[in-house]
């Protein structure tokens, strides 16, 4: 059953990336991407690694979504008053997408049962230390270019004098 699922979620998340990659609105793209990181952080559950499917879901679809969405909304893609209401055809995909990663997570809550704690189990705090003593300076990268991102999106946002 775990396989079928992890075969599921799998073709979840690369239907979700393409239609985020080949999607013209920047909204509609994000929403993409966002059921991709859901089902993502799905198969990281099923795979074992609860901690890894949280961050999935804390940072990538939360906040970095956020940020992109606020990137999205200081370059103002276009008008959104002439934008029309989708119709139940665009619906259809998104909504079965995300019925079944929902279906899912609900088999996968169903069957969980807590294994006790092994000694071989690393804990978030050595997993912290670990993260930041090994990959600290690729993390602080990282977070500049995060910061180079927003500012070059409100350098690119702002308004001009005429």
């Amino acid at each position: 059953m775990e396989t079928y699922l992890f075969y599921i979620l799998a073709v979840v998340t690369v239907i979700g990336t393409i239609l985020a990659i080949t999607e013209k609105h920047p909204v509609h793209a994000i929403v993409h991407l966002v059921t991709s990181f859901f089902s993502l952080a799905a198969i990281f559950f099923l795979l074992a690694a609860p901690l890894i499917a949280m961050f999935e879901v804390i940072i990538y679809a939360g906040a970095v979504m956020v940020l992109f969405m606020f990137v999205i909304m200081m370059l103002d893609p276009g008008r959104t008053d002439q934008a029309g209401r989708p119709g139940l055809r665009q619906w259809l995909l998104p909504a079965i997408l995300g019925v079944i990663i929902l279906v899912s997570i609900g088999v996968l809550a169903a069957g969980y049962v807590t294994a006790p704690h092994t000694s071989s189990a690393i804990t978030v705090r050595e997993f912290a230390v670990t993260l930041f003593r090994k990959y600290g300076v690729a993390i602080e990268i990282i977070s500049m270019q995060l910061l180079f991102a927003v500012v070059g999106a409100l350098y690119l946002g702002r308004r001009r004098a005429p």
